[in-house]
């Protein structure tokens, strides 16, 4: 993982900079694109490992080369963390529900950034190794949720998830009935020290329940608490 390459796309040459600098320190190879049509081109040139995607960006913005990334057979299983200096819902739901992995919004710690990418390097290699217990396959009201294939099938339809939101699916159509606190969502799917906010939980199970559509009604909210899968 301490080699993994990280592609920024990004047009402000001062965060360029800063965090060139910053997960340079990680021990991370670093690419840097200052757009979309240049993010694209690197990601067909060179062997990423993860992506930290700008919205707002000069000529194709970030959610439409977030679109074509997950087109691309060959790129849409790099986890990407999308940045924005937009924090309206609107924005950060579109892009979760597009595939993106996570998100930050400006201004951002490179300390945190470069915690959630260490997230996402870990997702990916602990996906490649599952086996055994982790490749069973769980059914539940519908939805099959298999592990090894990292496959969600709704009525026999496939549904296209982000890595975040087939790790929380995972994690609730494993203990029907079963109540966890943002919290406990947290630390299930990133890991105690990871650096987020209750209020991306709501996001992500908001992205999630959209994309399930008639199958999200089995995640439900119990006030105060969190969420289950209908038992």
């Amino acid at each position: 993982m301490s080699r993994a390459r990280v592609l920024i796309i990004e047009d402000d040459a001062e965060i360029q900079e800063l965090l060139s600098l910053a997960l340079a320190r990680e021990g991370w190879e670093l690419v840097v694109a200052n757009d979309g049509e240049a993010g694209l081109a690197a990601l067909g040139a060179e062997q990423v490992d993860c992506v930290i995607l700008d919205i707002m960006l000069p000529g194709m913005d970030g959610l439409e080369v977030l679109r074509r990334l997950k087109a691309s057979q060959s790129a849409r299983r790099i986890p990407v963390i999308m940045t924005t200096a937009r924090g309206e819902e609107a924005d950060i739901v579109s892009g979760l529900e597009l595939g993106a992995d996570d998100y930050v919004v400006k201004p951002y710690s490179p300390k945190v950034l470069a915690a959630r990418i260490r997230a996402a390097l870990r997702r990916v290699a602990e996906a490649g190794t599952a086996g055994g217990a982790d490749a069973d396959v769980v059914t539940r009201g519908g939805l099959r949720v298999d592990r090894a294939r990292h496959e969600v099938l709704l009525a026999g339809g496939a549904i296209e998830l982000s890595a975040t939101e087939f790790d929380i699916l995972d994690l609730l159509c494993r203990n029907p009935g079963r109540v966890f606190s943002r919290s406990q969502i947290i630390d299930a799917v990133r890991g105690h020290d990871y650096p987020v906010t209750d209020r991306s939980v709501d996001v992500q199970i908001l992205s999630l329940r959209r994309k399930l559509g008639t199958g999200g009604e089995l995640i439900e909210t119990v006030r105060g608490v969190g969420y289950r899968l209908r038992d």
